[in-house]
């Protein structure tokens, strides 16, 4: 069986050609492109409409010096961010997606502040399997060490990346998670607390334990202490990638959302085991996550195939987007069983419900 979307090779000689020098300078339209948008450039001319803008138009519009302007909207007509008609300047509908798609948007802001520096290490991280790359934001071993410690700029478009895909998603999972009233629920690798807090306000009689890091706990008290049913939530700091870390029990559900693609298949293999061990045979252990083959469109796909790189270099050095069939394996080599997948929740997660072998 081939996976969706790259079975085949469409490309003609010289189209694979234009593809391969677009690859090549890459970094430059990334640049170009945010520049486009941060200038006011494609702010000015989505304005025009079909209408337009001469080059002396936008000068004056974004107050820039000609060559400058000059410079990315010249680079912009080659990557297709802009077209020329009649010595006039018109938005393209991908320059559109540019300026006003939210995720275009959040995806570049987390791959310029997070990631640029960064990705010059990643052979060293393939080599390694160590976030080489991360050195250019701070000395941790792994990024969630240090979430707590970014600057603002580049904490901001990490959680905007982060809560853009879990946070559409969650009211449609939490329809699943309480069709079976868990009355106790463990939330792993928590983050923020931005689930915990949607449980407790959908259901007065839920408690919630958030299990992560303790600097992140902290980040997660203050983000929840003013959320109605705050004080159904408690925190149990823990490292979870330690073999000595008991989970705590019982619980009714132990819910993973955008979690387990921060360790490796082993590292996977071996909380899920954990958790295993603090269930009983009532417990149900739910896992979101974005599989790159469970995918509606092609263009999801490609960000979390791209966006796989950030673990390698910048995370954690050993993690990634997973197949599906991946992370069935892992819960399997764990002692669960699968017992639904539920697919096209929010922006393109999984739900998988498992329970004890």
């Amino acid at each position: 069986m081939t996976d969706p979307f790259y079975d085949r090779d469409d490309l003609t000689a010289l189209e694979a050609q234009r593809h391969a020098q677009e690859i090549a300078f890459a970094p430059v339209v990334f640049q170009v492109a945010r520049l486009m948008k941060k200038t006011g450039i494609l702010a000015a001319l989505m304005n025009a409409g079909e209408a337009g803008l001469s080059m002396d138009d936008i000068c004056r519009a974004v107050s820039r010096p000609r060559y400058g302007v000059q410079v990315l909207l010249e680079s912009s007509l080659s990557s297709g961010i802009v077209f020329l008609k009649d010595d006039r300047y018109c938005i393209s509908k991908t320059g559109v997606f540019l300026e006003s798609d939210r995720m275009t948007g959040v995806n570049m802001e987390f791959i310029h502040h997070v990631c640029y520096r960064g990705l010059f290490h990643l052979e060293e991280a393939l080599d390694t399997e160590k976030p080489a790359g991360l050195k250019e934001l701070g000395p941790w071993p792994t990024i969630y060490e240090g979430l707590s410690q970014l600057p603002p700029v580049v904490q901001k478009a990490w959680f905007d990346f982060d809560h853009l895909f879990s946070d559409r998603a969650f009211n449609e999972a939490l329809r699943h998670v309480f069709a079976d009233r868990p009355r106790r629920l463990l939330d792993v690798g928590g983050n923020t607390g931005r689930f915990a807090a949607q449980c407790v306000q959908r259901d007065p009689d839920v408690r919630v334990t958030v299990m992560d890091l303790p600097a992140q706990l902290t980040l997660m008290k203050e983000a929840v202490k003013n959320a109605p049913g705050a004080d159904r939530i408690s925190g149990f700091g823990a490292d979870l990638l330690s073999d000595a870390t008991v989970f705590p029990a019982p619980f009714d559900a132990i819910w993973m959302s955008q979690f387990l693609d921060c360790f490796s298949e082993a590292q996977v293999t071996g909380i899920l085991r954990r958790a295993v061990s603090s269930m009983t045979k009532d417990t149900t252990l739910w896992i979101m996550e974005t599989f790159w083959d469970r995918q509606k469109f092609e263009t999801a796909a490609c960000c979390l195939n791209q966006g796989s790189v950030y673990f390698t270099a910048m995370a954690n050095g050993n993690s990634k987007f997973y197949h599906s069939k991946d992370m069935v394996r892992c819960a399997e080599d764990a002692g669960l069983i699968v017992v639904d997948m539920i697919d096209h929740l929010g922006l393109g997660h999984t739900l998988m419900k498992t329970r004890r072998a």
